[in-house]
């Protein structure tokens, strides 16, 4: 159809997702915090978070950027990301 905007489904689910995920849980003052919180969420998303798209990794793990060493279940503690939304276990 003339005149119809063509949506993008990848972009579209990305833009769900950040809303459902992070954006509908934190509190933004202005564009500048805004942009800080999901740069924050960008590196958790691409960092922490596994995807079921790609077999359970990390994005920047299939990527080859260097891999946050996994916690010992005897001896971890949490860190939190995206300003207490998330927690990963760390190695402590």
């Amino acid at each position: 159809m003339p005149y119809v905007p063509s949506s993008h489904p990848f972009i579209e689910r990305k833009i769900g997702t950040i809303r459902r995920e992070y954006l509908d849980h934190v509190f933004y003052w202005n564009g500048a915090d805004l942009e800080k919180k999901l740069d924050e969420y960008q590196k958790y998303f691409n960092g922490h978070r596994v995807h079921a798209g790609i077999r359970g990794i990390t994005p920047n793990k299939r990527a080859g950027v260097s891999v946050i060493k996994i916690a010992n279940c005897e001896n971890y503690k949490w860190q939190s990301q995206c300003n207490g939304l998330f927690e990963m276990p760390i190695a402590a």
